[in-house]
């Protein structure tokens, strides 16, 4: 097994330009630190916006060669590239509890739904088709083709730094597109060691680019007004995917928004209250809560609701907090302190406006950033954490009486990504598919991600989708051509 150590000194430290790893502009540097010490890891590269235009510069010159590039052969170094992660599924796991906190075992499990991006797109790099038939009128032939949309750029969040990675750069080198990724200034070392990796399955120069910088803001709004770039895709909150909408509107830019969530887990009287409580507990605490997929608001049918809240807090109490690293650790630190100070903000809100605490709630003194996993119930109208993304361990539930009760309570909220139903009534069950304002569901599921399937929501939760079949579509432009009768 690798040591902590002996891992960080075999990463790159530069930004990863034209196939090399260069220094940023004047030596700029950018400190990662681990969130259950607050200590330093390392420091890499932090890019200028001169450093931004050079990496575009070699997206643009690869483009043509990477997009004439046989399919099979942009299959075959996804397909290597699969292979290195799963074998050092290890050293990628330690790498993330290491610079995102969450425990080794959410961290192994990500490696392996990360990897399979690379997998599916694999195969779906030679699955690329069109379609072609006599038009109605029976007077010529239509051909309909599909090309690589061109340069993308891509801003990948610090909660799941290898799977947001893979499941961004693997389309892109399927459909033929070259590609620049930033990742998060918090959790850039994954993604750092994953392109590595990429250059190590046989990726030529230019076609993955990586900057990591402190200064997000300039050096992505001079990437997207850049005309040669072709496509923007973004994960991350609705705030900032507003923002880069309006700067990729001048472009008209192909664009996929990944942004915020407010899950509702909703429980009916007739579910099966262990599985909706062992859903519940994946739903609410995986990745510490720092999800999107996450679940927010915990609606239970009011004749049910007391038995579950209690016990639901005796599994939450019972949850062991600690560095990732560490044996039998549940909870790890949440990514920093502002994390830590927002979750407090919206338990103390919640209990000013008449909530209960049932367990957690108190910021512990200790080093790190570290927030209890916390129950309130009793919650009501108003509370800020049932209309804000809560992105932390802090689980509230709210009682209803009606199934018209549930559904209003669940779609009251901008977003739309996800939802959660129990119930054992299969009619109720499908009567909640098309009732919830949701563009995914889990249906007696606590957790529903997969690469075979299309991620993505609706309202402010944004456009486009993530995986699947659809997932390559997202960086293809469709060409029609007409050739007439001779």
């Amino acid at each position: 097994m690798i040591t902590e150590a002996e891992l960080l000194a075999k990463l790159p430290r530069g930004l990863y330009i034209d196939g090399e790893w260069v220094d940023a502009e004047g030596g700029a540097t950018l400190a990662v630190n681990d969130p259950s010490t607050g200590e330093l890891l390392v420091e890499i590269a932090s890019a200028s916006v001169a450093d931004g235009k050079r990496a575009m510069d070699a997206a643009a010159n690869a483009q043509a060669s990477w997009g004439a590039t046989a399919p099979r052969v942009r299959g075959e170094i996804l397909r290597r590239a699969f292979e290195l992660v799963t074998e050092r599924a290890d050293e990628f796991a330690l790498l993330m509890t290491l610079e995102m906190g969450k425990p080794l075992a959410e961290s192994r499990g990500e490696v392996a739904y990360g990897a399979e991006f690379l997998r599916w797109f694999s195969e779906e790099a030679v699955r690329i088709t069109g379609r072609f038939g006599s038009n109605p009128e029976g007077t010529g032939q239509i051909v309909v083709s599909h090309a690589p949309v061109g340069p993308s750029f891509l801003i990948t969040p610090w909660n799941f730094p290898l799977a947001m990675a893979t499941r961004k750069i693997a389309p892109a080198i399927a459909a033929g597109c070259t590609s620049i990724i930033k990742p998060a200034a918090l959790t850039p070392l994954t993604t750092m060691y994953f392109v590595k990796v990429l250059e190590e399955a046989g990726l030529p120069k230019g076609v993955v680019n990586v900057v990591t910088t402190a200064k997000s803001g300039a050096l992505s709004a001079e990437i997207i007004a850049d005309p040669r770039l072709r496509k923007l895709s973004f994960t991350g909150s609705t705030e900032v995917g507003r923002m880069l909408m309006k700067q990729a509107a001048d472009g008209i830019l192909r664009t996929s928004m990944e942004l915020g969530g407010n899950a509702p887990f909703v429980v009916f009287e007739d579910a099966d209250l262990d599985k909706a409580i062992d859903g519940v507990m994946l739903a609410k605490f995986r990745n510490i809560g720092q999800a999107c997929t996450a679940a927010n608001r915990i609606l239970v049918q009011a004749s049910v609701a007391d038995e579950f809240g209690r016990r639901v807090t005796e599994r939450v109490a019972a949850m062991k907090m600690g560095r990732g690293t560490e044996e039998g650790v549940q909870i790890g630190p949440l990514v920093d302190d502002n994390a830590v100070q927002g979750s407090h903000e919206l338990v103390q809100d919640a209990v000013a406006k008449g909530a209960t605490v049932t367990t957690g709630g108190v910021v512990p003194d200790r080093a790190g950033s570290f927030y209890p996993p916390t129950v309130l119930t009793g919650v009501q109208p108003g509370t800020r954490l049932l209309s804000e993304e809560i992105f932390g361990p802090v689980l509230a539930i709210v009682p209803f009486e009606t199934e018209d009760e549930a559904v209003e309570f669940a779609n009251a909220t901008e977003y739309g990504l996800i939802s959660y139903v129990y119930t054992q009534d299969l009619a109720r069950g499908m009567r909640m598919i098309d009732r919830l304002e949701t563009g995914m569901m889990g249906l007696n599921a606590g957790v529903i991600s997969n690469a075979a399937a299309p991620f993505g929501g609706v309202k402010q939760s944004g456009i486009g989708r993530e995986g699947s079949l659809e997932g390559i579509d997202e960086y293809l432009t469709t060409k029609y051509t007409f050739i007439p009768k001779a």
